[in-house]
């Protein structure tokens, strides 16, 4: 949220929701267009994003990707 300039605007709250709605869009919306491609390279490009995010999620327990329930008890 800081990039769009709403920092100060939104609760933490949101701003976690939407950064990890926004951090899922990311790895397997553009490893899923990837991964359809016929390029090798972009195939193993795209698979690796997605892995990627799914082993970061699994080794920093969600806290990276915002998955982790715990972000969003008493943000506020």
């Amino acid at each position: 949220m800081v990039v769009a300039g709403l920092a100060q605007a939104v609760s933490s709250h949101a701003a976690l929701v939407t950064g990890a709605i926004v951090l899922g869009l990311i790895a397997f919306g553009g490893g899923g267009v990837l991964v359809v491609l016929r390029n090798p390279w972009a195939r193993g490009i795209g698979m690796g994003l997605m892995i990627g995010w799914a082993i970061t999620s699994i080794v920093t327990v969600g806290f990276c990707t915002g998955l982790n329930p715990t972000l969003y008890g008493s943000a506020g």
